[in-house]
């Protein structure tokens, strides 16, 4: 696939330099800063790159996603560096697909998962720790009914507790309903956190503590860079079962989360376009440099340094122009 994709952007940069295009006056390219951590981190990376790599002047506007992504289509914003598809799938098609304002660049890191976790030392215990595995064969949601005790929720002690995710979000009915459908409503009580803040905060405390917990989450996030967590198997992603009859029975589908570049900045701007087709990083990579940012109370400018020195390697590999390289090394040395 990733084959495929150079060959679409040797043919896009062959049909842009066709037009005539020119590279932008003042060099300046937006990113929006959505209100999640890895998007505002991937744009300081990419603005990182772009700024002493090939000369441009980042500049970042804040804006939730809808109003965002309007604006990328728009030509208010050049780039968004997380795109999550499904989503927003209307909007995609129609700016992508339809009208093709937006050129999707590939993914930013592979489909993001989401599902049911319990730390990992439940089922393999923890030596170091001192933890005996407390569920063994705990591999599947279908498991959960013989280990519901070692979940008891303190509120209802005769049955365990499932965190849920925050009320009013999608997902936090989705799961609802999988309760249902996998026949936990007998076993287990959903409990909802009133915020993102309070369900991290209930796994990092029953974690650190040793103690089990079951909840839902997603990555990449920091709590999966910090703790070990395992997720449970669910049956394959059914789009048949993926409904509010069948009780969304199934795995949820992995999330496409992809960079979207606005087409007449690219027209000006595809010297940019190899570095940026080539992005991609994977999702221990993320969980690892948002636990940074959580661990060292770091802002999202610091992280991105960290992350673009933690992985040389891999971002190396991006830029096809060594004294694209160089320059952005260079940049990076001076950065104590």
């Amino acid at each position: 696939m990733r084959k495929l994709f150079a060959l679409f952007c040797a043919v896009s940069i062959a049909v842009f330099c066709i037009a005539g295009s020119a590279p932008a006056k003042d060099k300046t390219v937006t990113f929006v800063d959505f209100s999640w951590s890895s998007v505002q981190m991937h744009n300081r990376i990419a603005g990182f790159v772009l700024e002493h790599g090939y000369g441009y002047k980042p500049n970042y506007i804040f804006a939730e996603t809808v109003p965002g992504l309007t604006g990328l289509a728009r030509g208010d914003v050049d780039i968004a560096m997380e795109m999550w598809i499904d989503n927003v799938l209307d909007w995609y098609n129609e700016a992508v697909g339809k009208d093709k304002k937006v050129i999707d660049l590939g993914p930013v890191f592979p489909d993001s998962p989401q599902g049911w976790y319990v730390p990992t030392f439940v089922i393999e215990g923890d030596e170091e720790r001192g933890i005996e595995p407390m569920a063994p064969d705990l591999r599947s949601v279908y498991d959960l009914p013989k280990y519901w005790e070692l979940f008891k929720d303190p509120e209802k002690p005769n049955k365990g507790r499932f965190y849920n995710a925050i009320p009013g979000w999608v997902v936090h009915d989705i799961n609802l309903k999988k309760l249902e459908a996998y026949g936990l409503t007998e076993t287990f009580e959903p409990f909802g956190p009133g915020s993102q803040t309070s369900l991290a905060t209930a796994i990092v405390t029953a974690y650190n503590k040793g103690q089990p917990v079951l909840a839902y989450y997603w990555e990449p996030e920091w709590i999966m860079g910090m703790l070990n967590m395992t997720r449970l198997e669910e049956p394959p992603y059914d789009p048949k079962k993926w409904n509010d009859e069948a009780g969304y029975a199934c795995e949820f589908p992995a999330a496409r989360v992809h960079i979207g570049i606005n087409a007449d900045f690219l027209k000006n701007n595809t010297e940019i376009l190899s570095f940026l087709a080539n992005y991609e990083t994977t999702l221990e990579q993320n969980n690892a440099a948002l636990a940074y940012m959580q661990q060292n109370n770091a802002n999202v400018e610091t992280t991105a340094v960290w992350f673009l020195k933690e992985y040389k390697d891999l971002w190396t590999k991006w830029i096809p122009d060594d004294k694209v390289k160089e320059k952005v090394l260079k940049a990076l040395e001076k950065i104590k």
